[in-house]
């Protein structure tokens, strides 16, 4: 069974609809968090202090959490409008509309 949904249209479909989605937000995270060792490592202007005693770097290390919930949620909202929806229905399609 799984031979005949893997080679489905709506699979093929869903799963360049994913591909489409997570690489780019993989680069995008994965740059965004190597950006920071190699700032501090090589920008002196990550010593500038901003706010009192923090500095840039700081500021930078705490932006990556909201990056990364903006990341998650962005996947939560395209997963439930784009990617849950066809998965029901290449589910409903091959199995009858029957979960297991």
């Amino acid at each position: 069974m799984w031979k005949e949904i893997s080679q489905s249209k709506d699979f093929k479909k869903l799963i360049s609809q994913k591909v489409k989605f997570l690489v780019p937000v993989l680069i995008f995270s994965l740059s965004y968090y190597f950006a920071l060792p190699l700032s501090v490592g090589y920008l002196p202007i990550m010593k500038t202090k901003a706010i009192g005693s923090i500095n840039l770097a700081y500021l930078f290390a705490l932006s990556q959490f909201f990056v990364a919930w903006l990341v998650a949620a962005a996947y939560s909202y395209v997963a439930s409008h784009k990617f849950d929806p066809l998965a029901e229905k290449i589910r409903q399609k091959d199995h009858g509309g029957k979960q297991k």
